[in-house]
């Protein structure tokens, strides 16, 4: 199986090959003190060793739980926000098919609630559920956490009204904290069954665990695939050598462009299945790295797509941004372009060629037009479209973002000023003691 790579071609002229040497002697340090677990934030970097302490009977608790999920419901309906959704939407989207929901042959259908407060949605969402057979996966670790929690009062009193209280109790899932909590006090009221999140994981870095691999899992997906690729990897980005470390080359090279101004990173995805996996990055980069007045600010570009919108301002606007791809080497499907006999739209000289041939010579020529207009990039090539290559790319990006914000002086396990917005709001909406 292969690996995972970083191409770092089109960074000449903008970073040397000495001022990243130069910054590896840091980031050796500080991949020590993450080993360690003795750096800033050391409470919150269980992540670091999870792929390989993963305890088997974990495993298979979550495998076994998903087989009857998949066996008893039509539907599985998975609450929660930030990093209690996006890691298992991001894999679900990657791996399973386009339209997959829309598919008969799909089973269980799988829909994300809890991640914003629209009624509009839930409207939306209760049209989808008429009928059909619903297991609900509630994921909150205080269990207070507004979005999911408003949601999911209405989701239980809709599941109580409907199979009444004491078959609702089989249907509802609670992943929560161990010991504490109003979701965790509410899953020992009730009797539902519940995965734990560990107390040393914050929700960005939680994918590999229960919050991320039971709902992929659900979704028929090989969690001890995308485990082995995660383990792999964790060797190679815990390894001190500059040479197998790609998170440090990724992290130092960040690291360079952000002192030299470039203060915004572009991902750009090539292939609709990266979407999630770019509002992941978001995440994982904005909250590691945005405090204490520093940080890189992560945007998710759809291209070819965003091409014809945001291409302008990337090729010719103001030059505080650099680029990171995100491509997959091979895709599933084929499809070659037909000839026409009148050739109307002069794309003849295309005929026979397969269609991805088409948008990875796309990804090249933006590559390199932007690069000659003025922003460096860089480019991470996914082997194809698997669990084991999708774990290496969660622990690379977890390592990499982990170095870069200690790097630059800031805790990146921690984020105080998420809690902003909240106590606004409490205000406004009269909460007692706000």
């Amino acid at each position: 199986m292969r690996d995972i790579k970083l191409i770092t071609d089109n960074i000449k002229g903008f970073v040397s090959e000495k001022d990243i040497r130069f910054v590896y002697k840091p980031i050796k340090l500080i991949n020590e003190a993450l080993n360690k677990k003795e750096c800033p934030g050391k409470d919150f970097v269980g992540w670091i060793d999870l792929p390989s302490k993963m305890p088997e009977k974990l495993i298979r608790d979550i495998e076994q739980t998903a087989k009857k999920v998949r066996a008893n419901c039509d539907v599985f309906l998975n609450l929660g926000i930030g990093g209690s959704y996006l890691g298992a939407r991001a894999a679900i989207e990657f791996l399973k098919p386009s339209f997959f929901n829309e598919s008969k042959e799909e089973k269980p259908k799988i829909y994300f609630a809890g991640h914003n407060l629209s009624a509009d949605y839930l409207k939306g969402l209760f049209r989808v559920l008429e009928n059909k057979k619903i297991i609900v996966n509630v994921i909150s670790k205080s269990g207070t956490t507004t979005e999911t929690a408003v949601v999911f009062r209405i989701i239980k009193q809709y599941m109580e009204q409907r199979y009444g209280k004491k078959n609702t109790r089989n249907r509802i899932i609670a992943t929560t904290d161990a010991q504490k909590g109003a979701l965790k006090k509410f899953a020992e009221e009730e009797g539902y069954k519940t995965f734990v999140i560990p107390d040393d994981i914050g929700g960005r870095f939680s994918v590999l665990t229960p919050v991320g691999l039971l709902p992929i899992a659900v979704a028929g997906i090989n969690i001890r695939e995308l485990l082995k690729g995660a383990r792999d990897f964790e060797k190679k980005c815990n390894s001190n050598s500059t040479r197998k470390n790609i998170a440090f080359r990724y992290a130092g090279i960040r690291h360079i462009l952000y002192k030299q101004g470039k203060i915004i990173e572009m991902l750009s995805g090539f292939h609709p299945a990266l979407q999630y996996i770019g509002e992941w990055c978001k995440q994982l980069y904005g909250e590691s790295e945005g405090k204490s007045g520093k940080g890189i600010f992560p945007a998710y570009c759809a291209f070819t797509t965003d091409l014809h919108s945001l291409g302008q301002l990337i090729q010719e606007g103001k030059r505080n941004l650099f680029e990171t791809f995100i491509v997959i080497d091979r895709s599933k499907a084929k499809f070659s372009v037909p000839k026409f006999k009148d050739d109307v739209d002069g794309l003849n000289y295309l005929a026979g060629r397969d269609i991805e041939f088409i948008n990875k010579k796309a990804y090249e020529a933006t590559a390199k037009a932007h690069y000659k207009g003025g922003v460096p990039n860089m480019t991470i090539v996914i082997p194809k479209r698997s669990a084991y290559a999708l774990g290496q790319l969660f622990y690379f990006l977890e390592k990499t973002i982990s170095i870069a914000g200690l790097l630059d002086g800031v805790n990146p396990f921690n984020q105080p000023g998420v809690e902003a917005y909240k106590k606004e709001m409490f205000k406004l909406l009269g909460k007692p003691s706000a």
